[in-house]
C-alpha cells in the first residue's frame, strides 16, 4: 500500500504508478523517458493514457475537496456502521411514500 516497488505487483503495474507519481508532482513532470521504459514492459499507449488521466482527476479531486475545506469523520466505526448501507443500497436509498432518495 506504501511501497509499490517491492509489492508484488508487474513490472508495468509498477512503472504505471511511477508515472502516476509524476503526475501527482505536476503534469509536466512525466517524462518521454518514463514512457519508453512503461512501453518496453509491455503499456500500451491507452494504459499510459488512462493512468495519467486518472492520476490528474485525482490530485483534481483532491484539490477541489481541500479547497471546500470539507471534513470527514475520523472514527473508524462511522464507516463501518455505513458500509452495510452502503452495499446493499448503493448511494441512494428510495422512499416509496414520496418516490425522492433520501
Amino acid at each position: 500500500k506504501n511501497d509499490f516497488i517491492t509489492s508484488a505487483i508487474s513490472a508495468k503495474m509498477k512503472l504505471l504508478l511511477w508515472i502516476a507519481g509524476s503526475v501527482q508532482k505536476g503534469g509536466k513532470n512525466v517524462t518521454q523517458e518514463q514512457v519508453n521504459i512503461a512501453k518496453s514492459a509491455g503499456a500500451t499507449d491507452m494504459e499510459i493514457h488512462d493512468t495519467v488521466l486518472i492520476a490528474a482527476a485525482f490530485c483534481m479531486f483532491n484539490r477541489y475537496v481541500d479547497g471546500l475545506a470539507t471534513w470527514a469523520p475520523e472514527k473508524r466505526e462511522y464507516y463501518i456502521e455505513r458500509s452495510k448501507n452502503r452495499a446493499d443500497e448503493a448511494y441512494l436509498t428510495h422512499d416509496p411514500a414520496n418516490h425522492t432518495a433520501i
